[in-house]
């Protein structure tokens, strides 16, 4: 049976002659494929976790090493100082504002302080060392890694020692032994990981609550009184 639109009189002729010319040059779905498609790019990751050209990949060092629990004499050295501080004596608060200004979503903090909490007590209580909240803890520092597409910590080493050279190249494998370093690097050095972590966002993020907008508070006049003329 014969199309419908090229059977219609009422088509010019001219229309049917392009529509048969059209036809006669489409290329059927799946034939020579291979050389509509553009050459294979290398992707790699970015600092949102989000494949791109490697090109344009260029990870940076951590602002401050991992034993540098004092921080640098700069002008965070006081919030480097308080971030030793509460690494050392209440790691579950440092953790909660870590993620706060990393997420800065509401209920953040009371989010993961808590179960921080909570994880900290059973491991000291039935281990005898936090052992426990590292397993919860070790994804914010992968967030920070990807997020300011920071170098991690297999990089570093096989890039110190000039080796591995086809393991740092390749992005899956190299991403997958990174997030291994970051739970390793939680597991044995949890209070450096937290305090490293936390110099890193507070030299790059700002506390969510300095984003607010001012308030402007509007006083009335005073009662006015209208004298009256003798």
């Amino acid at each position: 049976m014969a199309n419908s639109e090229e059977s219609n009189p009422f088509l010019p002729k001219q229309v049917e002659i392009e529509m048969k010319n059209e036809k006669k040059s489409a290329v059927p779905v799946g034939k020579h494929i291979e050389a509509l498609l553009p050459a294979a790019i290398p992707v790699g990751w970015t600092a949102d976790g989000i494949p791109v050209a490697e090109s344009s990949m260029e990870r940076t060092q951590w602002d401050s090493g991992l034993l540098y629990c004092l921080g640098r004499n700069d002008e965070f050295c006081s919030s480097d100082l308080e971030v030793c501080l509460l690494g050392s004596v209440a790691p579950c608060v440092l953790y909660g504002s870590n993620v706060e200004r990393l997420g800065s979503s509401p209920s953040t903090f009371s989010n993961h302080c808590l179960p921080y909490t909570g994880l900290y007590l059973m491991g000291n209580t039935f281990f005898g060392w936090n052992c426990l909240a590292p397993w919860f803890t070790f994804p914010i520092r992968t967030a920070i890694r990807r997020k300011f597409n920071l170098v991690g910590s297999s990089e570093a080493l096989a890039r110190s020692c000039g080796c591995c050279g086809s393991f740092v190249e390749d992005e899956v494998q190299r991403e997958q032994c990174e997030t291994a370093c970051d739970f390793a690097t939680h597991v044995f050095c949890h209070a450096c990981a937290l305090c490293q972590e936390g110099r890193e966002i507070r030299r790059r993020l700002p506390h969510p609550g300095f984003n607010a907008q001012p308030i402007v508070a509007t006083i009335p006049p005073g009662e006015q009184t209208m004298g009256c003329r003798a």
